[in-house]
């Protein structure tokens, strides 16, 4: 193992870049992963992250040693508790981190089924829930439109839980492109339609489209779709959080598969 007790070492540096500067992760092709939860989640879907990361108190836990064991024959790079905490992301530091290779989506199949559009989500945490729900759902694929959050944040990927490690994410797409060439139905979320999403039919090929969290989806992508709609709110409230209204309508898809 390699041990690290100084601000002024490169490697620490550059791990530090990294957690900080989203053109540094851009240009690297690179991110970081903030705990046990994810590192494993990454070694079980994707394999061996390029590098590990430790607390000296991290390692006395018995779950990160166990995690390091299954990293064999990664060898882990120490940092004392005062540098680790420099690079985590969370109030109470998890004791470990891993710089991984950010996976690059596949190409667009064909035969293109359920999928998601996002277009300009800008909060992190939103846009990691919003993956999660997508990936318990069931969907393989995410589009997100050039001016979304970076979806490899990790900011997203500690809000996300995993789930990126079993999506295709298309990062900076054109929305517009693709709702056009997606071979089904491309349903537009909005709190200004008038339609319940609950009396559309949202089995098959259907791509859900949802909204930048003030601005609600584009007219653009409002006029390409075939049908839009809305979730009834009785309640007294003007909207729901994106993550929230994504949550209702993935999980209606499917619910109505299941009874279809």
């Amino acid at each position: 193992m390699t041990h690290i007790a100084s601000e002024d070492n490169p490697r620490f540096k550059a791990l530090r870049r990294l957690l900080e500067l989203s053109r540094e992760r851009k240009r690297q092709g690179m991110s970081l992963l903030d705990g046990i939860h994810l590192v494993a989640a990454y070694r079980d879907h994707i394999g061996l992250p390029e590098q590990i990361v430790v607390s000296a108190s991290g390692l006395e836990n018995p779950e990160i040693r166990t995690l390091l064991e299954a990293l064999e024959p990664l060898r882990p790079l120490v940092l004392s508790d005062a540098l680790f905490r420099q690079l985590s992301t969370v109030e109470t530091p998890t004791g470990v981190l891993a710089a991984i290779k950010t996976p690059r989506a596949h190409a667009v199949p064909a035969d293109l089924d359920a999928c998601a559009m996002l277009e300009d989500i800008q909060d992190p945490g939103n846009l990691g829930s919003i993956l999660r729900t997508a990936a318990a759902a069931g969907f393989k694929h995410v589009f997100l439109s050039k001016g979304s959050v970076h979806a490899w944040s990790p900011r997203v990927l500690r809000a996300g839980m995993g789930a990126h490690f079993v999506l295709q994410i298309h990062e900076q797409s054109d929305l517009p492109a693709v709702a056009r060439a997606f071979g089904g139905k491309v349903i537009a979320v909005s709190q200004r339609a008038t339609k319940s999403v609950f009396d559309v039919d949202l089995t098959g090929s259907v791509a859900l489209m949802f909204g930048n969290e003030g601005a609600g989806l584009s007219r653009t992508l409002i006029d390409i779709a075939h049908e839009s709609v809305a979730i009834p709110m009785p309640g007294r409230v003007e909207s729901l959080n994106v993550a929230a209204a994504a949550a209702v309508c993935l999980l209606e898809r499917v619910r109505q598969t299941a009874n279809s």
